[in-house]
């Protein structure tokens, strides 16, 4: 399902229960200087990433200050983030001018401990090439490192590396629980494009060698991966980036079934497999 972007006042665009993709959560707030806002999700953890600007965020006794700092857009730094556990009251609090903070959660029953992840602490991996148009690299904030500090929740920042191509490519899908081949995880992604008016693609296909759905993707735009293989590409002369939320059904780690008339490609493309082991 494709959400076209729109002013969401502060009120998730994924919600609890949402007939879609019922594991995730999703909300962007956006504040100004001086400005706070403070949420709990019952039976969601969550991770707190500003897109730009700089917060103060506390939970509960926990506080972590002057997180973020990116300027005009995401390319303009590396990400930050807090994780709040199941639950947990948190509140967010602008320090620069501006702010725009994305909130990704995760369907979670147990109550674990805040923390914070710092830009030195992101996990990140680059992979593809730019002769097979799948140059990307992405940048793990809650990732292979926190795996023991999380319960289902993974946060990711993805870029494709030059101008044009593709991502999530070859096709996988992650939508039934049938270890060892696949897990079920709920995904979800905000897109955003550098210059802004570029545009993309997101295709939807629910079963292999079969026509499925294809989204035209804008800045802005949230797509919600319920059922299928999901590829996607930007526009020759413009540079996309997606902010990712997966929750799994009944582990965090994250296995992808390869789409079998594609999955020869996974030896044409550089890297591609350090990339899927660090999903964990």
């Amino acid at each position: 399902m494709h959400i076209p972007p729109y002013d969401n006042a502060n009120k998730p665009i994924v919600d609890v229960g949402d007939a879609h993709v019922p594991l995730n959560y999703f909300n962007i707030v956006k504040l100004e200087k001086g400005e706070s806002f403070g949420y709990a999700v019952p039976g969601f953890e969550t991770c707190i990433v500003p897109a730009t600007g700089l917060i103060d965020v506390h939970v509960g006794g926990f506080e972590a200050t002057s997180l973020g700092g990116r300027g005009v857009d995401v390319w303009d730094g590396e990400p930050e983030g807090v994780y709040v556990p199941t639950g947990s009251e948190a509140k967010i609090t602008c320090l620069s001018n501006t702010a725009e903070v994305f909130v990704a959660g995760a369907k979670f029953d147990q109550v674990l401990e805040p923390f914070s992840v710092r830009a030195d602490e992101i996990d990140l991996v680059q992979y593809g090439s730019d002769d097979t148009k799948t140059h990307r690299k992405i940048k793990h904030i809650l990732g292979q490192k926190q795996h023991d500090r999380v319960g289902r929740l993974l946060v990711s920042e993805l870029y494709t590396v030059g101008q044009g191509g593709w991502s999530g490519f070859p096709s996988h899908k992650h939508d039934t629980d049938r270890l060892p081949d696949e897990t079920r995880h709920d995904e979800t992604y905000n897109f955003r494009f550098r210059p802004n008016y570029g545009s993309g693609l997101q295709m939807l296909q629910r079963e292999d060698n079969k026509p499925g759905d294809a989204y035209h993707i804008v800045d802005g735009s949230t797509m919600l991966i319920d059922k299928g293989y999901h590829p996607c590409c930007v526009l020759p002369g413009y540079e996309m980036y997606y902010f990712t939320i997966l929750g799994g059904l009944s582990q965090r780690s994250l296995k992808q079934y390869f789409q079998p008339t594609h999955a020869e490609q996974l030896r044409t493309i550089p890297g591609i497999m350090d990339m899927v082991a660090k999903f964990k």
